[in-house]
């Protein structure tokens, strides 16, 4: 039997992991290299500013569209775009922890693509839910929504390995009772947008999404189908 003579003392991070880190942070650095004038020239200073505004989800743009039947590439994109933009560094590196740690984990279990799959269709729907559900003339951007959706994700892997043990499954929400519970005290105390709204529909879709790709989901569907 073979073995490895040099093995690492850690897992390795899935490909796909590594690659949305870099996105998001190679997008962070152009920005921060732009406001102190390494790159860019002068114009560089408002380059956040200006991705903020093109690439932000805006609910204003989203019940224009709606309204009016037009779905113009540009604005339709921000479902998606303003996942990669940020206001500050340290948000940008927030969602970075949490792609790695929650990434690895969903990506093991679930196997890259739908780990992918998971982080942008949370991000989408926790869009939708905010244009639907929030007023607000305020754009919504940053990774959070699609963080969230990895949580849902670990939260349903926890939630049926506690089902397998006989354990109490309720236990698989502490984590995001805690998260949540923390975000909704630092709103009450320093104030802020709405944005926690996206966030727990991001949770919703990656936990709902779970069921259809996690491995097995979809004969475990079926054969509950049939059993009813």
């Amino acid at each position: 039997m073979s073995s490895n003579p040099n093995p690492s003392p850690v897992n390795p991070l899935p490909p796909v992991v590594v690659a949305l880190v870099l996105v998001i942070m190679g997008i962070e650095a152009t920005f921060s290299l732009g406001t102190r004038g390494i790159i860019g020239g002068p114009g560089a200073v408002g380059w956040r500013l200006e991705s903020l505004q093109s690439y932000g989800f805006s609910s204003d743009i989203f019940w224009w569209m709606w309204e009016t039947g037009q779905w113009p590439v540009e604005h339709v994109i921000r479902f998606v775009s303003y996942i990669f933009v940020h206001g500050a560094f340290t948000q940008a590196l927030f969602v970075c922890v949490f792609v790695l740690a929650m990434g690895k984990m969903v990506g093991e279990v679930f196997g890259d693509l739908a780990m992918v799959v998971i982080f942008l269709l949370s991000g989408i729907g926790g869009a939708l839910v905010y244009a639907l559900l929030v007023n607000s003339q305020f754009p919504l951007f940053g990774g959070f929504p699609a963080v969230y959706g990895l949580i849902g994700a670990f939260t349903y892997i926890l939630w049926r390995s506690l089902a397998l043990v006989g354990a109490q499954q309720g236990r698989a929400f502490t984590l995001i009772a805690f998260l949540m519970g923390i975000q909704l005290l630092f709103g009450l105390i320093f104030g802020g947008q709405k944005d926690w709204v996206a966030d727990l529909a991001g949770f919703a879709t990656g936990f709902g999404l779970s069921f259809f790709l996690a491995p097995g989901g979809w004969a475990r569907i079926r054969s509950s189908i049939r059993r009813d």
